[in-house]
């Protein structure tokens, strides 16, 4: 049995196995026909149960269960299974002694299970973590202890080893400190790591990022790219959110706020998923590499800067379905998963590039207006002065 958390988006592998110990019934060969249940030696004399099944014709079924959960680790089978093998419940136990089994009844139906915390792990006996590039497994074994009579042992010793398989990383939920001109942050996420970095490029090529803080026009593009760089190629990436700020802080209430992207789907109509290899329209969580663009833009209010922030989420290679949003219309699903809050990039300040205002409108505006006044008021003197000097040599005239 797989058990699969969707909520958190857990992705399991489970192994159930059973080591040489005899725990099969002691099935006749005449009955041995349902080869999924029962199981002949190679000179076909004897026979024994398939794992999970378990009385003289292998007809019953122990239902045994391995259940990975995000914080524990748990198997089960129904109390009839020990019963048969007469294995009481106070003898069951994990390689520590200490780590017992319990007796609970499900839908009317009793069970021996034994359950433990990852924290208590190690402590109940559970072998060291085994690591590779993609998955860390858990393995344990449920033991019962051998029933002595006198000095003999007749009924058998059981021991059941199982194992549960997550992958390295789901989902995050660490914010990312505040790197201007660059984010980058390493997760560590059950003992595991992963790199997530937002970085701006100068132009659609996405081959030059900014070294410094980018000073970008009105209505220039701005190109974004959201990468996991280690470990590379593996994740799938998918942008939950993004949204600006005229605050460094990114659930500010000063200032002014403007959305981009908003559960996983465009919010702002200038913004455009790229394709990483072909540089064309592409989609949100197709990839570990997200390029998109937007038109740059300011706020009403000073200063005529802002800041980017992006919620991030990583998904399994093969979970294509959950990671691409459905932009169509917002589902119910949707509306769930985007709720809580993700891995947090912000990068920043974004400056807008203001044109200088020219110097010919204020000559306009005011000093060419108070000169005209001026050199109108000098005309009219000299007109006035011309006119009195006319009109003295005129009187003179007339005189003689």
């Amino acid at each position: 049995m797989i058990l699969v958390d969707l909520k958190l988006s857990v992705v399991l592998v489970l192994l159930v196995g059973f080591t040489s110990h005899r725990v099969e019934g002691v099935c006749s060969v005449e009955h041995c026909t349902d080869r999924s249940r029962c199981l002949l030696s190679k000179d076909q004399r004897s026979c024994k149960c398939a794992t999970g099944f378990y009385a003289d014709r292998c007809d019953k079924d122990a239902h045994i269960k391995v259940m990975c959960g995000r914080d524990y680790i748990a198997i089960q089978a129904i109390e009839d299974f020990f019963k048969y093998h007469k294995v009481p419940l106070e003898s069951l136990h994990l390689p520590n002694k200490s780590c017992r089994a319990q007796r609970e009844v499900i839908n009317g139906v009793p069970y021996y299970t034994s359950r433990i915390s990852k924290t208590k792990y190690l402590a109940c006996g559970g072998k060291p973590p085994e690591r590779n590039f993609t998955h860390i497994s858990y393995s344990l074994s449920l033991l019962s202890d051998p029933q002595v009579t006198g000095n003999i042992i007749r009924n058998p010793v059981i021991k059941m080893d199982f194992a549960c398989v997550y992958p390295y990383v789901r989902r995050v939920s660490l914010p990312f400190p505040v790197v201007p001109f660059s984010t980058e942050a390493v997760m560590r996420v059950d003992d595991l790591d992963a790199t997530i970095q937002m970085m701006l490029f100068t132009d659609r090529s996405y081959s030059k990022a900014y070294t410094s803080a980018p000073t970008i026009e009105l209505r220039d593009k701005v190109y974004v790219e959201v990468t996991v760089t280690e470990p590379a190629d593996f994740f799938l990436l998918r942008i939950n959110e993004c949204w600006a700020t005229q605050s460094p802080q990114p659930n500010t209430s000063e200032g002014l706020v403007h959305t981009l992207l908003l559960n996983g789907c465009v919010k702002d109509s200038t913004v455009s998923f790229l394709n990483v290899s072909a540089g064309q329209s592409g989609r949100n969580g197709e990839s570990s590499t997200i390029r998109y663009s937007f038109d740059m833009f300011r706020f009403t209010a000073e200063p005529p800067e802002l800041y980017l922030h992006c919620t991030v989420q990583l998904c399994e290679p093969d979970d294509h379905k959950s990671c691409t949003p459905n932009c169509n219309s917002i589902s119910k699903r949707e509306a769930v998963r985007a709720a809580p809050t993700l891995g947090l990039l912000s990068y920043g300040p974004i400056r807008v590039e203001m044109p200088d205002r020219p110097q010919s409108s204020i000559l306009t505006s005011v000093v060419l207006p108070v000169a005209g006044v001026w050199t109108v008021g000098f005309f009219l003197i000299i007109l006035i002065t011309v006119a009195k000097a006319g009109s003295r040599r005129l009187a003179q005239t007339e005189e003689h």
